[in-house]
């Protein structure tokens, strides 16, 4: 992997066409509205939080809700030119901000314009070549005289041909073109599991010979990992199993789940622990953190873990303000609202925000948490501890979700002996004498984060 940034990044997730409130339905002829200019408002809460890297929902031409590209080559109206985004991002970058947009690779929209041309030249279309599945034998549930494959069986998500070389050359176009004009530093591959292996390859030689640091992120769910992330495709990919892990280990009062899937991806023989996965607590696909967790005393411990966890954290947009939202009769519209920062930081949750900002200072100021390995040292149904070791510097996380107090005595390795200061609460220190780390007295839904003086 030769992202060198990648690790020091704490990302904070937008889904631009709901933050800036926006209209659904894209009229396509309407001039750009620079919708997205509120962004420069929200940088200085953005710096505040400690936030060093933007992930961008879609950004370009669609039909709705930005998952359906219309043109790789145009900014969506809704949201502004590309000039506008141009200059937002110098602004951001400026700020020590990098960029990551959305690529939405495996399929695009009715009203994209290769697909408007069958639809108006049928076969006699030259670009009938550019679609999987395309068939002029039967009809398409749209009424075309022709049907086609679409995504997860969505009608609405026509599927591209990644083999065709002429696609293939589109989309590496469109891809140079963000890089050079728009200056991007990162690209998140949407459905990349259903992106053809060998297009992901050509991205990644592509892009890092545009630039060497370029970060590639692929939305995966399921699988092993590695398939996508590794050194002749991408850089990482979401960390969906952990994500679960993060909130049902509270819910259930169950740290076992949590620890079991982070031995496995990041312990001493962790299939991943090289990889610097992408770690999320929510996103514009699935319910709020706090519309989540059962406990809201257990919302700070979550984004503890984030934070401290190996892996590259992320927060969704206005969830560090605690705000809710949860699907409705399968509608994502409640969890991609459109936020004012004034709501943001008047809605109560400003404890949880403070808190959340020394997260990231903390992380940010060990290298531990960063870099170093993982290893397991204490798991309860609700008490849970882990080490972080790079170099010399050592860490230990440990964190109580129960509703009383604990005391706890933690078996160490000899090497970890010394005098600890818990970075939560200056002044707190702890000995571990013999590899024995005792605690007297855990309070109920807290933390710690100790670092070896």
């Amino acid at each position: 992997m030769s992202c060198n940034w990648i690790n020091d990044a704490v990302f904070y997730h937008i889904y631009p066409l709901g933050f800036c409130g926006a209209p659904y339905n894209n009229d396509f002829f309407s001039n750009p509205d620079f919708r997205m200019h509120k962004l420069y408002d929200w940088t200085d809460h953005l710096l505040d939080l400690g936030i060093n890297a933007i992930y961008f929902g879609p950004l370009f031409e669609s039909t709705s809700h930005g998952y359906d590209t219309a043109d790789y080559y145009h900014i969506d109206r809704r949201l502004g030119s590309k000039e506008d985004i141009i200059h937002l991002f110098r602004h951001l970058q400026s700020k020590g901000i990098k960029i990551v947009l959305d690529g939405v690779f495996n399929h695009v929209g009715r009203n994209f314009w290769a697909f408007r041309d069958v639809l108006e030249h049928k076969e006699n279309s030259r670009y009938t070549g550019w679609f999987k599945g395309l068939n002029f034998n039967g009809h398409s549930p749209c009424g075309d005289p022709f049907t086609y494959e679409g995504w997860n069986n969505h009608y609405s998500l026509v599927k591209l041909d990644l083999n065709n070389y002429e696609v293939e050359q589109h989309l590496l176009g469109a891809v140079r073109m963000w890089i050079e004009e728009l200056g991007i530093d990162g690209i998140r591959l949407d459905a990349a599991d259903c992106v053809d292996v060998n297009f992901q390859k050509k991205l990644s030689s592509f892009t890092k010979q545009l630039k060497n640091d370029f970060f590639l992120l692929g939305e995966i769910i399921h699988g092993d990992y590695r398939r996508w992330a590794n050194d002749t495709t991408l850089d990482s990919v979401t960390n969906y199993e952990c994500y679960k892990g993060l909130y049902s280990s509270h819910n259930d009062k169950n740290y076992f789940e949590l620890a079991y899937s982070l031995n496995r991806q990041f312990g001493e023989a962790g299939m991943y622990k090289h990889l610097p996965l992408y770690s999320f607590v929510d996103n514009h696909d699935v319910d709020r953190i706090a519309s989540t967790i059962n406990n809201k005393q257990n919302l700070y411990l979550t984004y503890c873990l984030l934070m401290t966890i190996p892996g590259v954290p992320s927060i969704y947009y206005g969830s560090e303000a605690g705000i809710e939202g949860k699907k409705v009769n399968g509608n994502d519209g409640p969890l991609r609202p459109c936020l004012e920062l004034k709501n943001i930081c008047n809605n109560g949750q400003g404890v949880l925000m403070h808190k959340i900002e020394q997260l990231i200072s903390i992380r940010k100021s060990q290298s531990a948490l960063k870099y170093g390995s993982y290893k397991q040292i204490h798991v309860n149904h609700e008490q849970f501890a882990f080490a972080r070791e790079y170099n010399n510097e050592k860490v230990v996380v440990v964190l109580n979700s129960s509703d009383n107090s604990k005391e706890l005595n933690i078996k160490l390795d000899m090497k970890f002996n010394g005098q600890y200061r818990n970075l939560l609460n200056e002044g707190q220190n702890f000995a571990c004498n013999n590899g024995n780390l005792y605690m007297n007295n855990l309070l109920p839904h807290s933390a710690m984060i100790l670092a070896l003086n």
